[in-house]
């Protein structure tokens, strides 16, 4: 079929968008799975946005947005939650293992961020990996996931305000008796949260930071007081011992080993929000020292402080007595010796830590935006960067705008129940992305054996998840587990030695390839495993719509930015990796 449209865009009129439209399989033949390069990202398609962005952040800004970013108020809610149905005073390791997780995610991570200093993230990642339309299935539900969680986080934020100055939600907000169930209780303390966010980030990334620090030093000096407190309150014994013996097995393991497992699964998201920092690579001053220490080094300090808060719980009161939906709150609620007046104390802390997660998550959304405007799969206005605060001000405004409108009014009760398949998703597909970019060269090398080891690596995985949640407990249940890690242990020990790596890290790369990506895969499709029904279904539905966008629009935007010679044509006219390894600027 003529490509006769590059001479105008697929939507100067509606004749043009209909010839469009009719090409429709052509293009996705050239655009869905073309990919670019780390120079492309960091050059040509960065350079869509005007002005650049500044470089002014250092490691212990990356840190402050890291510890901002997941220490939120979700934990005072999953201690509980996952110590009295799933692991007892064991959720330490439950923490513990969690932790381990988020830091392999986050070597991933920190590989692709180190080389390819941009703001896209993963959707830059994805993009010079598998093509373009993994990257904005995989952008767009991020972005959405970002809108609805903040809306949520922000509505959460005046609870939270109310029990810390001992008032009730009611008083904050008011409803409108027109409207339906759910959607009629109308929150403008949440929507002016937003708005001042919002604009501290369209003001400056660096003054961002410095909100973030304050901010974040003021949530860890609560978290560090409960901690001290229940320790000091605590008893021994309950690491061991339930208040009731006769209904509630004893023990520090009272669940066993998979129940410290099933609690690992449910406190990983209390580490969602590291991700966001890899979005700032692009204004970072240092990235190849700057990068690894802030990314890695905030997920350690989480882990660290997220152990001591799950032991001074366990330590507080035994974990049949705990309150799984406000352990630390409702522990000192029912003190009836001055003690009462910690659980607003509490809600205090947990309003400061909804502030800075608050923050790095919308800084992560904007930036998403931003670049996922630079590759014209959205409209290029997203992508513009302002030229006197060297941020994105417009895809930072637009969805502020738009997480505000949605706070307003709606209850989303997605600050737990319904959190992140998109994230999750995101960081199986990163881990994936980092094994895929060390072993292939597109053009050079035969791709098949790297993708036949991740598929079946994968469907190992997905194997191993669904005897582990769905079959009877057993030796035959405990056999079939054991085949799956044989079998996945074979296949990867198989890769390793028969398929060579072709691209060697510059600066920094994940150690103990393909190991540590590959236990990285398995423990995303595990905890992916462990989520509700409704997280797949929103997954669903949300892909079908970013499926349908990107049909009817993006496609054909692509398209016509490549005619422009805004893109490189196809795979085979991208320059070799080796020709398109970026030194890190600035460095």
């Amino acid at each position: 079929m003529a490509m006769d449209t590059h001479g105008s865009s697929s939507f100067s009129s509606f004749q043009a968008y209909a010839r469009a439209l009719a090409q429709t399989p052509t293009r996705l033949s050239r655009r869905a799975f073309s990919v670019s390069t780390s120079f492309e990202e960091m050059s040509r398609v960065r350079a869509r946005s005007g002005s650049d962005m500044q470089r002014n952040l250092r490691w212990y800004d990356l840190v402050g947005f890291g510890l901002g970013g997941m220490v939120g108020a979700g934990v005072f809610v999953t201690t509980g939650r996952a110590s009295r149905l799933y692991a007892g005073p064991a959720v330490v390791l439950s923490y513990a293992i969690a932790g381990l997780c988020a830091l392999l995610s986050a070597f991933c991570y920190t590989e692709f961020a180190v080389d390819m200093p941009v703001a896209g993230g993963a959707f830059s990642y994805l993009r010079v990996t598998f093509g373009e339309f993994a990257a904005f299935l995989t952008g767009a539900n991020l972005v959405m996931d970002y809108v609805l969680s903040n809306a949520a986080v922000a509505r959460s934020f005046t609870a939270y305000l109310g029990t810390a100055a001992g008032f009730s939600t009611t008083k904050w907000r008011f409803t409108v008796s027109g409207l339906p169930k759910g959607f009629n209780e109308i929150d403008l303390v949440a929507v002016a949260v937003v708005l001042i966010i919002t604009l501290i980030i369209c003001y400056s990334t660096r003054e961002s930071s410095v909100v973030n620090m304050g901010l974040t030093a003021m949530h860890i000096l609560f978290i560090a007081f409960v901690i001290v407190v229940g320790f000091w309150r605590g008893d021994w014994k309950n690491f061991t011992e339930p208040s009731d013996p006769q209904r509630h097995p004893d023990g520090f393991l009272p669940f066993g080993v998979s129940g410290v497992f099933n609690g690992a699964a449910m406190v990983y998201l209390s580490y969602i929000g590291y991700d966001a920092v890899s979005t700032l690579a692009e204004e970072v001053k240092n990235p190849v020292k700057d990068i690894p220490i802030g990314v890695s080094g905030s997920v350690m300090l989480v882990t660290i402080l997220y152990c001591l808060m799950a032991a001074s719980m366990s330590k507080l009161l035994p974990y049949d007595a705990i309150d799984p939906e406000a352990s630390f709150a409702a522990a000192f609620r029912g003190e009836s010796d001055g003690w009462k007046w910690v659980s607003n104390v509490i809600g205090a802390g947990a309003s400061f830590g909804i502030l800075t997660s608050l923050m790095v998550a919308m800084l992560g959304q904007a930036r998403y935006m931003c670049v996922i405007g630079r590759s014209n799969v959205v409209p290029s206005w997203f992508a513009r960067v302002h030229h006197k605060t060297c941020t994105p001000v417009n895809a930072s405004a637009f969805l502020g705008i738009f997480t505000a409108a949605i706070a307003v009014f709606t209850d989303l009760n997605v600050l737990l129940n319904l959190v992140s398949i998109g994230t999750l998703f995101v960081f199986y597909m990163v881990a994936n992305a980092v094994i895929y970019r060390r072993y292939v060269s597109v053009g050079a090398t035969n791709p098949l054996p790297t993708v036949s080891f991740l598929v079946s690596f994968s469907m190992t995985s997905i194997m191993f998840t669904l005897i582990w949640h769905f079959a009877a407990p057993g030796h035959g249940k405990e056999a079939m587990l054991g085949v799956c890690t044989v079998v996945a242990v074979g296949v990867l020990q198989m890769f390793q030695c028969m398929v060579p790596q072709v691209r060697k890290p510059e600066h920094w790369g994940v150690p103990l390839m393909p190991w540590l990506p590959s236990i990285s895969i398995f423990l995303n499709i595990f905890l992916l495993g462990a989520l509700d029904r409704p997280s797949y279904v929103r997954f669903g539905y949300f892909s079908a719509l970013a499926v349908l966008v990107y049909v009817l629009y993006s496609v054909h935007a692509s398209f016509d930015a490549q005619g422009d010679g805004s893109y490189i044509l196809k795979n085979a006219e991208i320059p070799k990796e080796s020709e398109a390894s970026v030194v890190v600027e600035d460095v």
